[in-house]
Order: structure tokens, then C-alpha cells, then sequence
């Protein structure tokens, strides 16, 4: 029976270890969606503020093509990180561009660059995408590129779909917030709870500990009170300090009397036979 307590409380000390940490990993991956939605808002207000000449230093896009296939993948999230120098951009890098193509004019894409060239006194660059069978028809001024892909968040942008929707900002975002608040607070009040039980605990030891100390004093002086009375009974009752020297002399005086007494009275002496 024993053996069987102590499993169940391993088992459940290890679903409550688990729960921990996929609680500490949600939380983990919401605060960098929100910090990174933040940052999008932010950008986003100041480029509409300054202008199109403003450029972030991170910018994040939403892959919606296969064009870049297998590297990258629809809703697949790329984090590109701006570029101010052409130098800076090498043949084989995946940029994000705007297209000046006609079918695509306008259009953000993400290619990987097979050359660059200075055209005109601009450099120019010549992409293509990993899936496709033919390269971009024009290339893309350095003026039109957004960035050099940093990183990719492997389908981040399935997330952002859902999370676009009322139903999964509710499901990803509240509820699982709510529940580690709400497992917070309760942690909080256990917490609150053992510490006022022990609190409770100390306070009845202190108190036990003063009833034994006051009873050892009651012991002892109900002791002293008997001790005192069985000793005045025991022995006469003593003589004060004043009258000691008087009651002393009185009783030498006696003394020598009862001594001196045979010298004063002739008794008759006895004859031999």
C-alpha cells in the first residue's frame, strides 16, 4: 500500500514538473509573438509617419509561395534584417524585395540572389526563387530591397492566421494567460495558507512551551510553601535576633548556678563499714 502512495505521488509530482514547464514555454513563446506584433505596430506607425524612406532594422514577412521551396515554406515566418550597404549582400543570400516586374509590380518577394551587378552607376541585383525553373525577369535595384533574411520561424504563420481570428486570440492568447495567472494566484494562496499554518504551529508551541514553564513555577513554589511549613513544625520557633544575647546569658547564668549549688550545701558525709 505504501509502495503504491509513493508511485502516485512521483507521478504526480512529475505531471505537475511537466505542466511547469510547458506553462513556462507557452509563456515564453506569447511574450515574443506580442513583443514581436508590438514591434510590427510600432514600425509600421513611424514608416507611416516618416514616409517610405524609413526602414526598420527588423522586418518580419509572412511566406504565402512555394517559390522557395524546400528552404523555405508557406507560412513560414522570415525575420530580415535591414541592409544599408550593397557590399553587404553576396550571391547566394535570400533578400526581400519589392518587384519591379510588370505581372508582379509591387509585390514584396523573397528570393535568393544568383547575381549582382552595377548598372548605371546602381547596383543591381539578379534573383531567383529556389522552386522556380527561371529566374526573375529584371533585376531588383538596391533601393527596393527590404532586407537580408536573418532567421525563419518554421510555420509562424499559421499561428498568425489563427491568432487573427477572435476564436484563436481567445484560445492562444487569453485562456492560457488566464490559466497561469490564475495558477499564480493560486500558488500564492497555498503558499499564503502553509505560512499561517505554521505561524499557527509556532504560536501553540510557544504557548505549550509557557503553560510548562508557568507549571514548573507553581510546582516549585507550592514545593518552597511546603518545605517552609513542614520546617516550622519540625523546629521551635527561633529566637529573634534582639533577644539572642539575653535569652544566652540567662541560660550560662543557670548553668553556673546549678554548678555552684553542691558548694553551699553540706550534705553529710558517708562512714565506711
Amino acid at each position: 500500500m505504501k509502495k503504491n502512495g509513493e508511485k502516485v505521488h512521483s507521478i504526480t509530482s512529475i505531471i505537475k514538473f511537466i505542466t511547469g514547464i510547458l506553462s513556462w514555454v507557452i509563456l515564453v513563446i506569447l511574450v515574443l509573438i506580442a513583443g514581436f506584433l508590438l514591434y510590427y505596430f510600432v514600425s509600421v506607425k513611424i514608416y507611416a509617419q516618416k514616409g517610405e524612406e524609413y526602414k526598420p532594422s527588423i522586418t518580419l514577412y509572412t511566406i504565402l509561395t512555394q517559390s522557395m521551396e524546400p528552404n523555405i515554406k508557406p507560412n513560414d515566418v522570415i525575420i530580415d534584417l535591414t541592409i544599408k550597404n550593397p557590399d553587404d549582400i553576396q550571391i547566394g543570400d535570400i533578400i526581400t524585395f519589392t518587384s519591379t516586374y510588370s505581372l508582379t509590380k509591387g509585390m514584396v518577394i523573397t528570393h535568393r540572389v544568383i547575381d549582382k551587378k552595377q548598372e548605371g552607376g546602381e547596383w543591381v541585383f539578379y534573383t531567383k526563387g529556389d522552386a522556380n525553373l527561371s529566374p526573375e525577369p529584371v533585376p531588383t535595384p538596391f533601393a527596393n530591397i527590404h532586407g537580408k533574411v536573418l532567421i525563419k520561424i518554421p510555420q509562424l504563420g499559421l499561428l498568425q492566421k489563427f491568432l487573427a481570428t477572435k476564436g484563436g486570440w481567445l484560445i492562444v492568447v487569453v485562456i492560457p494567460a488566464l490559466i497561469i495567472i490564475i495558477s499564480d494566484v493560486m500558488k500564492l494562496f497555498r503558499l499564503q495558507s502553509t505560512k499561517n499554518q505554521v505561524d499557527l504551529k509556532i504560536q501553540k508551541e510557544q504557548l505549550m512551551k509557557q503553560k510548562k514553564i508557568e507549571k514548573k513555577e507553581r510546582i516549585k513554589e507550592k514545593l518552597v510553601e511546603r518545605y517552609t511549613m513542614h520546617r516550622h513544625e519540625a523546629e521551635p520557633n527561633p529566637i529573634p535576633k534582639k533577644n539572642y544575647k539575653i535569652v544566652t546569658n540567662k541560660k550560662e547564668n543557670i548553668i553556673k548556678k546549678a554548678i555552684d549549688l553542691p558548694k553551699k550545701i553540706d550534705l553529710p558525709k558517708r562512714k565506711n563499714k
